[in-house]
């Protein structure tokens, strides 16, 4: 079984072993690094840590077991990044017992560090508030070292969403948002703004520490300004991030803004499951991300891909596009993968593949509504090679989404066709195929569209869904609108679509024996079987 290497660090490298399987496979391998077994795992994605940098290495990746004596070996050769200097923040004066600030260490270290340089934390717990970080560095949070949150919201800096430039055309200078709006935000924990070149490398903890403070007590209310992230990186290019836990976060945990070339490699991002608006990873008006090997169990979505509101795309307009999400595990959050709501700009090119999604609400998520605008085109989403455990409601689309202030005004909610203008969203084409779905509740598939604006196609291809026991269903609704009802056992619910493609979708133990479908224009449903 061939590896490709993912991405090389200074002192870290990750490779991704080269299979169609989900997130991890049977074949256990053995990682072996010039001449020594390093690591025995079944994982896709592996991460290597403590390496020299500047470094020649030879890796092997062998597949023989104790119970394959015959197996495969596979052999590639790299060498780490350079490194100009190793600054330990303890010489900054940094304490790292967990009570001591270090803020102000920390920051003297970032600052300070030169060009390739890296700033190292060593095992300890910092706590600190909101760190700056700058171009052309690494920061390593070391195995045993964990960065903490400052609980006290009267240490974070504020970051205005708006600077308006009154010598140039009254010219706009957004450096933060709130729920797709330019508001002011706290700064977040790790923040990296118009940065180039910026690596977080580590076996350590980032911990946002919000259950130690009030940032989740009336989570809506602004107070001082809205809650920060834990992670925060705003119209930077070139941003890593690898091996790392974020935990704990008061709001939307990793959140790249307007920023492109990104890649998240081997992470563990988990918030407790009551924690409100704590989504995992939320790349928002960005362009060629990557996600791969990443373990996400929060309170609210896994993953959301977003790109403002109708301020940010009309005036700020950025799509987000060009996204891979690869070999993740999404567990416990209210979407594994979702589109939206905050999608103004529009969402296109995403791929999502051999992920498991496990014991979430729903599955594929897409969620806009009317006001989104004429731009808020989500289009070219496919998601193929998945495991779906356990997820109440497979796949579900809905245009009617009942969010913000006016979420509940007839002109968001009213299911009779509206005229068609700058506030109107569409959904083009969503391709589903290679899924296997265990476990299901509600419903697999509930697709609602705008009665003026239909989905332009929906794709279902190779597909096997089989549903919990009727005694051990609870009837849950699928799509956040008003006036929709709770399902048990539903199988395939689909309204307002011009285009259905079903192709090998095998449907076992539901409560209905066929498609439920109202202004589908054009379908091809030849390929769906209900099986008892």
């Amino acid at each position: 079984m061939e590896f490709t290497i993912t991405a090389i660090f200074n002192r870290s490298v990750t490779i991704e072993r080269n299979n169609k399987d989900a997130y991890e496979t049977e074949v256990p391998c053995r990682l072996i690094l010039n001449g020594k077994m390093v690591l025995e795992t079944t994982k896709n994605v592996i991460s290597l840590h403590g390496l020299t940098p500047d470094t020649e290495y030879d890796l092997v990746l062998d597949t023989v077991s104790d119970n394959a004596p015959v197996g495969h070996r596979f052999k590639k050769r790299f060498r780490t990044k350079a490194e100009s200097i190793l600054l330990n923040v303890r010489k900054y004066g940094a304490v790292g017992d967990g009570e001591h600030n270090d803020t102000a260490a920390l920051q003297a270290a970032i600052m300070s560090c030169p060009e390739n340089g890296t700033v190292w934390l060593p095992k300890g717990t910092y706590l600190s508030g909101p760190l700056f970080f700058k171009s052309h560095m690494t920061f390593w949070v070391d195995e045993g070292a964990t960065l903490l949150g400052d609980t006290d919201r009267k240490n974070y800096p504020i970051l205005p969403g708006i600077v308006r430039n009154w010598y140039h055309n009254d010219e706009e200078y957004n450096v933060a948002s709130w729920e797709g709006n330019p508001l002011d935000c706290f700064a977040s924990l790790i923040t990296a703004i118009r940065v180039r070149d910026l690596d977080i490398i580590g076996q350590g903890t980032i911990d946002g520490n919000a259950q130690n403070g009030d940032w989740w007590k009336n989570p809506k209310v602004k107070r001082i300004a809205w809650r920060p992230n834990t992670v925060f990186i705003a119209q930077s290019k070139y941003v890593r991030m690898q091996g790392v836990a974020v935990q704990n976060s008061p709001t939307w945990t990793v959140h790249p803004y307007y920023s492109d070339h990104l890649a998240f490699m081997d992470l563990r991002i988990s918030n407790p499951s009551d924690s409100p608006n704590t989504d995992g990873f939320d790349p928002e008006s960005c362009e060629d991300v990557l996600l791969v090997g990443t373990r996400i169990s929060v309170g609210d979505d896994c993953i959301a891909l977003k790109s403002g509101k109708l301020y940010m795309a009309r005036y700020h307009h950025k799509e987000t596009r060009n996204v891979i999400v690869r070999n993740c595990l999404l567990e416990r959050g209210h979407g594994s993968v979702t589109v939206g709501s905050e999608v103004a700009g529009g969402v296109s090119s995403v791929h999502v593949t051999q992920c498991i999604f496990s014991q979430t609400d729903r599955g594929v998520r897409i969620k806009t509504r009317r006001g989104r605008g004429e731009r808020s085109v989500l289009t070219d989403l496919t998601f193929e090679d998945i495991r779906m455990d356990r997820v109440h409601m497979p796949v579900t689309v809905n245009m009617f989404y009942f969010c913000d202030p006016d979420g509940h005004s007839d002109y968001v909610q009213n299911q009779e066709a509206k005229p068609v203008d700058y506030r109107t969203p569409y959904i083009g084409h969503l391709k589903i195929k290679d899924v296997e779905c265990t476990g299901v509740d509600s419903s697999f598939v509930c697709v609602y569209g705008l009665p003026e604006a239909p989905i332009g196609k929906l794709t279902l291809k190779r597909i096997k869904v089989d549903y919990l026991p009727e005694a051990e269903r609870t009837a849950k609704c699928p799509i956040m609108m008003d006036g929709f009802p709770e399902m048990s056992g539903k199988g395939m619910f689909l309204k307002n679509v011009n285009e259905l493609e079903i192709e090998d979708v095998r449907i076992k133990g539901s409560a209905d024996t066929e498609a439920e479908m109202e202004n589908v224009l054009e379908k091809d449903i030849s390929g769906l079987v209900y099986e008892a």
